[in-house]
């Protein structure tokens, strides 16, 4: 049987954080690398840029600040950074080897 990943992962540095998804944490709650708010727009299961106020909870209150510690009462934690961050690397390698000498 798979077992699912829960794992989380900074939106900003991709650090793997001590908190699984679906887990409640404070407002107060850092990465401890890089010290960016986790309980933030960018770090929730609801956050999608390709929707209307980046946000796919219908009833959420419209956030302009999306990497700001908020009081959102639809937060879910989910893991804002593994994927992006392996996309964005994968990315930045392909734009590398065209410039390669």
């Amino acid at each position: 049987m798979n077992e699912i990943d829960k794992s989380v992962h900074c939106y900003k540095c991709f650090q793997k954080l001590e908190f699984e998804s679906g887990e409640k944490i404070l407002r107060h709650e850092e990465c401890p690398q890089c010290k960016v708010s986790l309980r933030c727009c960018k770090m929730c299961h609801f956050y999608d840029i390709q929707v209307y106020n980046e946000c796919r909870e219908p009833l959420a209150e419209r956030t302009l600040e999306k990497e700001s510690a908020n009081f959102c009462s639809y937060f879910v934690l989910a893991d804002g950074g593994s994927k992006k961050g392996q996309e964005k690397n994968n990315l930045l390698a392909k734009a590398n080897s065209l410039f390669k000498d």
